[in-house]
């Protein structure tokens, strides 16, 4: 049986129905603000930069005066220093703005005249907006030429702006306050958890509830943006209860307590006053609070990741060197992720600031991590792969891969999913609910409907789990992999001659595989980050009616919203192809405890000739 499965950021194709498989993981989310969000296990974000986005915000009042601190040096400004990056240093206030506009109406405008905003933040109500630079030239640019042109009749004027201040000297005491005196354990389960004390049959239909109301508001996204589909969409909505396609019953977490097989923990100042603890903050940095709660009570992680929260922590408390503060941006030790694995494989990675130490003491501390790990007390951490990492200041507006330098142990840890094994680095992503993915890939398997025609191509594949789990039944898979992926990945699948490797971006790789595809039955499976697919990648498949059918699993479906709209909206100038329908959706709890979940889309092409031809008869 030859079947053709193509992944978008990585590509394989198997033949061998009897094949062991070992494939190298890779990492959809290289740093841990990135792509996609963790939920209920991700570090909060220590940066005063906010991610490198263009957003619009109604309600949030502006930045603080000068009345509020002690200037741009001091006070609640002092997080501002020359030799670290932050947009707040190059800000301006663009006043004077036409009514109704949006924050792409302005970026658009600001593009048009060769202006490039490193963030913006819209008041559209008050019709002013922030706008941040990446330097000072950039900043200067903008001022010379915005000030006094005229948009929609308004004549615009531009002036400095303060930096935002910092949050945490504002609300120091607020979350303490608002927690009325709560013990660490439960204010952690709140943070991390939230639904940790509700019953897992009611999170259930909590979850399955947001589920429906994506797919009501998918409905009305249709009915909005493609006329022709109205008649369809109304005996759907007739169907199944005002929704667009039938929602199966959600599939629950074989496991709910312990589930984890990754966790990132920052390290900090605790709740209780302790120095140097390792754990979970109660709230992100911008809500007022760097507390640091240890994780032995909250119920989703393993006590094996627990296990070396605790000896790494004691290693840390002997050690010299403090915790990095982000507040002043001084300390040392920063973050503690833990991977784990079902076969009691266990990687630990330490994040330390380097600071100004010297190179002969840093070889020193990992010289006593490793004998501390395998030959002193830490040997009861039971860790398997030992790594480290300099994470110094940002530099830069970028955001880089931070190197992973080995300290003992192998170099990788494995996963068993679906009866294969598969081989995970420090960067490597991989669903942080290992039984609960598996539910995940064979319900995509169950509705891919493949046959020995059949090509598949899997975009944002990852570790390509769900075309690997396809392709061990002989069926040709094309895997799309991130252009940082590991070198031994395509090697590990040199042997395998129905897997295609494609490395680059998605939007920059897959129409050309698309296009090349000549199957009679092309399937695409996308498992996105957060954000959703590239505007170019769903404008591809559009374009590709040979493509009929896409499964679309989604970390969150809110944010998926447009990339929905967009297959099922009508042709025009920019969209080109027949457009797609929802037919199924499901979703899949891989976060028992939390309000997250995955959800399952199964979309098909359209055929207005058949539906033409039906009408006719």
């Amino acid at each position: 049986m030859k079947i053709k499965i193509t992944y978008l950021n990585t590509i394989f194709f198997f033949k061998s129905n009897n094949m062991f498989f070992w494939p190298l993981m890779q990492d959809k989310m290289t740093d841990v603000a990135l792509d996609k969000t963790d939920p209920a296990g991700s570090l909060p974000s220590t940066e005063k930069e906010p991610d490198d986005i263009i957003e619009e915000n109604n309600q949030e009042n502006p930045p603080a005066t000068a009345a509020e601190g002690e200037g741009a040096a001091g006070g609640v400004y002092r997080y501002i220093k020359g030799d670290l990056f932050t947009s707040e240093i190059f800000k301006v206030e663009i006043q004077n703005l036409p009514k109704y506009i949006g924050f792409n109406d302005l970026k658009k405008f600001l593009n048009k005249h060769g202006i490039n905003p490193h963030k913006i933040k819209l008041f559209s109500k008050q019709m002013f907006a922030f706008v941040t630079f990446k330097n000072q030239e950039e900043r200067d640019k903008a001022m010379k030429a915005v000030h006094g042109m005229q948009w929609k009749s308004k004549v615009l004027s531009v002036r400095l702006a303060k930096p935002k201040a910092d949050p945490i000297l504002k609300k120091r005491k607020q979350e303490e306050e608002a927690e009325g005196g709560q013990p660490g354990a439960k204010r952690i389960a709140n943070a991390v958890t939230p639904l940790w004390n509700v019953p897992y049959e009611e999170q259930l239909k909590r979850k399955e509830k947001e589920v429906e109301g994506v797919l009501q508001k998918l409905t009305r996204e249709i009915g909005n943006n493609n006329k022709a589909m109205l008649p369809w969409l109304f005996l759907q909505k007739e169907k199944y209860n005002k929704l667009c396609c039938p929602l199966e019953a959600i599939r629950p977490s074989p496991v709910q307590t312990e589930y984890r097989n990754k966790c990132e923990f920052v390290i900090g100042v605790g709740a209780d006053g302790e120095d140097k603890t390792v754990g979970f903050r109660l709230g992100k940095y911008k809500g007022g609070s760097c507390a640091v709660v240890s994780p032995a009570e909250t119920s989703h992680v393993s006590s094996e990741a627990k296990r070396v929260v605790q000896g790494f922590q004691h290693f840390i408390r002997t050690t010299p060197y403090a915790v990095y503060s982000p507040e002043t941006y001084e300390g040392h030790w920063r973050q503690l992720t833990v991977r784990t694995s079902r076969i009691k494989q266990t990687m630990a990675i330490v994040f330390f600031n380097p600071q100004k130490l010297q190179e002969e003491e840093i070889e020193e501390l990992k010289r006593n991590l490793r004998q501390y790990f395998t030959e002193g007390e830490g040997q009861e951490s039971a860790i398997t792969s030992l790594y480290f990492v300099r994470m110094g200041q940002r530099t830069s507006a970028g955001t880089e891969d931070l190197p992973c330098e080995h300290v003992t142990g192998e170099e990788w840890i494995h996963e068993e999913l679906l009866g294969l094994k598969f081989r995970i680095s420090p960067h490597s992503f991989f669903q942080t609910n290992t039984p609960a993915a598996e539910v995940l890939y064979s319900a995509v398997g169950e509705w891919a409907q493949l046959d020995q025609d059949s090509t598949v191509l899997d975009v944002c594949c990852g570790t390509g789990t769900i075309g690997i789990s396809l392709a061990k039944n002989g069926i040709i898979i094309a895997l799309f992999l991130s252009p940082m992926i590991d070198s031994n990945f395509k090697c590990t699948f040199s042997g395998l001659t129905n897997v295609e490797f494609h490395c680059g971006k998605a939007e920059d790789v897959f129409p050309t595989v698309l296009n090349a595809a000549v199957s009679p039955n092309v399937t695409a499976i996308v498992d996105p980050p957060r954000a959703g697919l590239h505007s170019k990648v769903i404008l591809a498949i559009r374009r590709a009616e040979h493509l009929k059918r896409l499964i679309y699993v989604a970390c969150n479906a809110k944010a998926a919203m447009n990339n929905f709209t967009d297959l099922c909206r009508a042709v025009s100038n920019r969209v080109r192809g027949a457009p797609f329908r929802p037919v199924r959706a499901m979703a899949v709890d891989l976060f028992p405890q939390t309000m997250h979940c995955e959800t399952i889309l199964l979309f098909e092409r359209v055929d207005y000739s058949s539906e033409t031809q039906t009408t006719e008869t």
